[in-house]
């Protein structure tokens, strides 16, 4: 079966449109510093705006564990999405209480309306069927149809992911129907040569997405603090950095693999090693197999590949015609550790084909180094549920709307 789109609610003049967002954006002092989750959720809102859709927009932001706590609240998430929208957006300082039935009652058409974080709510992310249930009750009663848009939730089953698309009426919106459509080309029928980049701290982060994808790809580079795993098995001496021994085996497996399915797995010949980890910490370029030969011995802590690895990676990125990233090759965060993310991130945006930033920190990453939306094939929107999707996994907010 086929996702249900939009068009399969028919028209949605004058209804009640619930719409699940994934507006779980970064804050700082009450000020969100990165606001790409909200403007994915545009199109499928102006969408719903014009057809002159009465619009309730919902979402959860960070864990605030089922009760109320300030620092989680939607408010400046309505407030931008007013500015975004150049229209006036109702704040409810609720869920599904007086307050959210209030700024509901009170849409005309084509109004939108924001409520409180989901997670203020226990029956949210209930393990308990039945208390997910009756919450999914209660956000129903606020609509009368449920668009899903919440790509970075699909993989949950949670009540307004899962258990409002079964009461309501229910369809995918244009951001979650652009994520599968992206990611199912990563998967079934990728246009060669066909590269991934994976970084990030844990290789174990990462299994399920390298057992799937090996069979799949031509290249397979491997940065971030996940790499000195990977040197480990070489037989190569890491210092202090990011290792998991309980790994070792297993990568040494994906070596094996690799080599037989003919699968080119690039690996760091060099990488950027500190003194500690910290922004101004004097740090050395070190050879891949002489990380412990620097001023530092083996007290070293490798924070970012070396330049001739991420030329490497450059050119396998730039010589295929299909790239997915996920995770970032450094601490990026710092500018000293952040060039190889950096170099990656250049080379995507140079790709003769479809180029795809993998959600999560590697979408916080290309912003915050100054690398434009646009420049990318796509920017994914779930970092965890991209990489589920990836694996091969079944995710209950695609199921419930016709994704077989």
């Amino acid at each position: 079966m086929a996702l249900r789109t939009l068009d399969s609610l028919g028209s949605l003049a004058g209804k009640r449109v619930v719409v699940r967002c994934d507006f779980n954006v970064p804050l700082k002092d009450g000020v969100i510093t990165d606001d790409g989750r909200v403007r994915a959720a545009l199109p499928t809102l102006n969408h719903l705006i014009n057809q002159g859709a009465r619009v309730v927009a919902c979402s959860h932001l960070g864990r605030p564990d089922g009760a109320p706590d300030a620092k989680y609240s939607l408010a400046p998430v309505a407030q931008r999405l007013s500015e975004l929208l150049g229209a006036p957006v109702a704040f409810a300082r609720d869920t599904v209480g007086e307050s959210a039935r209030e700024a509901v009652d009170a849409l005309e058409d084509g109004d939108v309306a924001v409520i409180e974080n989901l997670r203020f709510h226990p029956g949210e992310t209930s393990k308990d069927e039945a208390e997910r249930r009756a919450f999914a009750d209660e956000l129903a009663a606020l609509g009368d149809a449920l668009v899903s848009d919440g790509f970075g939730v699909v993989h949950r089953k949670q009540a307004s992911v899962y258990d409002l698309a079964e009461i309501l009426p229910s369809a995918a919106g244009f951001l979650i129907e652009k994520e599968v459509d992206v990611l199912d080309r990563l998967t079934e029928k990728p246009e060669r040569p066909y590269a991934v980049v994976l970084g990030g701290s844990k290789v174990s982060d990462k299994l399920g997405v390298i057992e799937h994808l090996l069979p799949r790809v031509d290249k397979l580079c491997i940065g971030g603090g996940m790499m000195f795993t990977f040197l480990a098995a070489q037989g190569h001496a890491v210092g202090k950095s990011l290792l998991e021994e309980d790994q070792l085996d297993v990568v040494r497996g994906y070596m094996a693999t690799a080599a037989e399915r003919g699968v080119e797995l690039v690996l760091p010949v060099d990488a950027v090693v500190a003194a500690s980890f910290s922004p101004d910490a004097e740090y050395v370029t070190a050879s891949a197999d002489a990380l412990e030969d620097t001023p530092f011995g083996a007290d070293g802590l490798g924070l970012d590949i070396g330049p001739q690895t991420a030329a490497a990676f450059a050119q396998a990125i730039r010589g295929s015609r299909t790239v997915f990233w996920n995770g970032p090759m450094g601490v990026f965060e710092m500018p000293a550790f952040a060039a190889g993310t950096k170099a990656v991130a250049q080379a995507l945006t140079e790709v003769d084909g479809l180029s795809v930033v993998g959600g999560g920190d590697s979408a916080a990453a290309v912003r915050q180094l100054g690398f434009a939306d646009d420049r990318f094939g796509h920017i994914s929107t779930g970092g965890g549920a991209s990489l589920e999707f990836l694996e091969g996994k079944k995710l209950p907010g695609l199921e419930v709307l016709g994704w077989q």
